[in-house]
């Protein structure tokens, strides 16, 4: 069983550090959540920008200090939630997530979250809607459908077919669930760790890249049938979010005993998969030969029950909306993403103060219920709100198995040296 742990920084604290602007000082969050991009990333296209979750940023920055007070490495949060954005030129679009891929749904007793963004999902859309055929544009046939029923009902028979899909607030703000898992060792920091991350898209692999900057050697695993669906998309986010890692590409079926090894030998190890996917595969941390202080961290988008999530739907789970005179609008671009990876990158430090030997599972939607929490300021404010800045260029990914030799030597050598 996991326990529950409150949050290093969690809701309690962050809520009443962030209250002092109800005590008559003025707040500084709008502003600053207008210069990052955020406000020019929530709101109604045709309307004002939204800086009703202003102290989102706030508190993410905070969990960002203390990252940096841990790893010995700055870390701009505003950046890491904007990032993206930035990259691909996006901006608000309401009740459309700023990527596209999700919607907000009004159904018969409160609103939903659908998410198209893979092929099987649109694929899967008229069994959705018990029709033989939809048009090539299904969203405002799901309108229709979504308005006659129940949320409860939407996000049921959605996830019958795995489509992502989410009611609004369903999520509750807990912590991470930390579970002993073998040996503890001395504390230690991030410096000289070996890292297996087999995470994909953002969150998960955020977390790698911030352990690869304050000196682990991180390893981005992939399966060269399912690499990271993110090396198809914008290579500049892809390189922003992968450049300081190595690329080590195995077939999780057929070689899953090599990718074993490198399990073994890890200091922390990073998935997003299906429990059930590595469990059947003998990949799972219950599989694996035990090492002393190892962190095995799962961030998925719920629990191990596979529901699918991806971050605008989590974020909707979680009850992070933006705010409108027409109801809720989506917030920031996919903002469970970067908030799960920054959470859990700070979690991971903390438990290697603790001496490790931990299982620790992360919720995007439980996350973004955590910021959902937080004091509202005013939807509409004064301050400016720029489009949020492209990041500067980033040392470029390796390419998809690149470094396999190289990984397969780190292998030996720390088995060696185990001997």
């Amino acid at each position: 069983m996991f326990a529950r742990r409150r949050y290093a920084h969690g809701p309690t604290w962050a809520i009443s550090a962030l209250s002092c602007a109800h005590n008559g000082v003025v707040s500084s969050a709008p502003s600053q959540w207008g210069s990052s991009g955020l406000a020019y990333l929530t709101g109604l296209p045709d309307g004002p920008p939204d800086f009703s979750r202003a102290r989102v940023l706030t508190r993410a920055e905070q969990v960002a200090s203390v990252i940096g007070n841990r790893t010995d490495i700055a870390v701009d949060a505003a950046a890491l939630l904007t990032g993206r954005a930035g990259f691909l030129g996006l901006t608000r679009g309401g009740r459309v997530s700023a990527g596209g891929g999700t919607r907000l749904l009004a159904g018969r007793d409160g609103w939903c979250a659908i998410t198209l963004s893979r092929p099987d999902d649109v694929t899967a859309v008229p069994a959705l809607l018990q029709v033989d055929e939809v048009p090539v544009d299904a969203w405002p046939m799901l309108q229709q459908w979504a308005a006659t029923r129940p949320v409860s009902a939407i996000t049921e028979q959605a996830g019958l077919l795995d489509i992502p899909a989410a009611a609004l607030g369903e999520a509750a703000a807990t912590a991470p669930g930390i579970r002993r898992m073998g040996s503890r060792v001395s504390a230690r920091g991030v410096a000289g760790l070996l890292v297996a991350d087999l995470s994909s898209m953002w969150a998960g692999p955020l977390c790698g890249q911030l352990l690869a900057r304050a000196g682990a050697t991180v390893v981005k695993v992939e399966s060269p049938c399912r690499p990271d669906g993110t090396r198809k998309g914008n290579h500049a986010f892809f390189d922003w979010i992968n450049g300081e890692k190595l690329s080590y590409c195995v077939d999780f079926d057929s070689e899953a005993d090599e990718l074993r090894e490198l399990l073994a030998v890890a200091d922390i190890v990073i998935e997003g998969s299906r429990a059930a996917a590595l469990a059947r595969r003998r990949l799972g941390p219950d599989h694996v030969a035990p090492r002393a202080g190892r962190i095995w961290l799962r961030v998925n988008g719920y629990d191990d029950s596979g529901r699918p999530a991806f971050g605008d739907d989590a974020a909707i789970a979680g009850g992070l909306a933006g705010s409108s005179a027409h109801g809720p609008v989506f917030c920031g671009d996919a903002i469970a993403d970067p908030l799960t990876g920054l959470e859990a990158t700070s979690v991971v430090a903390e438990a290697l103060g603790r001496g490790g030997g931990e299982l620790i599972h992360v919720s995007m939607a439980a996350v973004a219920a955590t910021y959902a929490a937080l004091p509202a300021e005013a939807s509409v404010s004064e301050y400016p709100a720029p489009p949020p800045p492209v990041p500067p260029a980033s040392r470029p990914a390796a390419e998809l198995g690149a470094d396999n030799h190289v990984v397969r030597h780190l292998v030996s050598e720390r088995h060696c040296l185990s001997c």
